[in-house]
């Protein structure tokens, strides 16, 4: 026999399937029971960004012009940003996907260099949300060429996985009841009990500006010609879900 039900609540969304079965043998005896899907979401306002900024430098004649061009830029990147972030609340600053490699032109069987380039990625980590944007316009300006991803979470989320996780149990073990007392029955202990958390927490901003749209201004013109980018973090979204079977008697 299987009864399918399907709950919507405004903090919780809780989605149940129930199924009974009598012909599960335990130590040569059959016992029913029944399984019951559940979910429970929360939206916070993060409180955590990690944003990937890149610098990418190209010469046509030598690598290590490129190289050394990188690096001027990515030290004035990372100086700067440095100065924005707090390093006691558990900011920091990293590097990663360096690379340098040549780039070539193909025309037919025909392979031409074009030019060497360099590429590195300035990771920022902050409790500093409200200054993301700032961040994203002085890296632009010192030379960074786009940014590759920013990310947002909450430094609550494992209480708060614990939480949702709580309550949709809470939730499957009454919607078991509720049903078996249409039978009649009663729960007898657990059969399977799994448990998941997850977030939904990218945001991927469209930002790419080249140095040659500032070389158009100079002085305090240049400041009033750069963009001020404006970072909306919205909601993390937190998901718990329980999939849980009960015996019955």
């Amino acid at each position: 026999m299987k009864k399918c039900f399907f709950v919507a609540a405004i903090l919780v969304a809780v989605a149940g399937c129930m199924t009974t079965q009598a012909n599960v043998p335990v130590n040569g005896i059959e016992k029913g029971f029944i399984s019951i899907s559940t979910s429970a979401n929360a939206e916070l306002v993060p409180d955590i960004a990690e944003v990937s900024i890149a610098v990418i430098t190209s010469d046509h004649k030598s690598m290590q012009k490129a190289t050394l061009q990188n690096k001027e830029i990515s030290d004035k990147v990372i100086s700067t940003l440095k100065s924005m972030i707090n390093s006691s609340n558990g900011d920091y600053i990293k590097t990663s996907n360096f690379s340098a490699s040549p780039i070539y032109t193909y025309n037919g069987n025909k392979k031409t260099l074009d030019k060497y380039q360099v590429s590195n990625s300035v990771i920022v980590h902050t409790k500093n949300v409200d200054k993301v944007g700032s961040m994203i316009d002085k890296s632009i300006e010192l030379g960074a060429t786009n940014v590759n991803s920013l990310n947002f979470s909450v430094s609550s989320y494992e209480s708060k996985c614990n939480e949702l996780i709580t309550i949709a149990a809470n939730r499957a073990k009454e919607r078991a009841n509720a049903a078996l007392k249409t039978v009649p029955t009663t729960i007898s202990g657990v059969k399977t009990l799994d448990v998941s958390c997850s977030e939904n927490n990218v945001y991927r901003p469209q930002y790419r500006m080249l140095k040659s749209n500032l070389m158009m201004a100079d002085g305090a013109a240049a400041a009033e010609a750069a963009p001020q980018t404006t970072i909306e973090q919205g909601v993390v979204k937190i998901y718990a879900n329980v999939n849980a079977s009960y015996y019955v008697k």
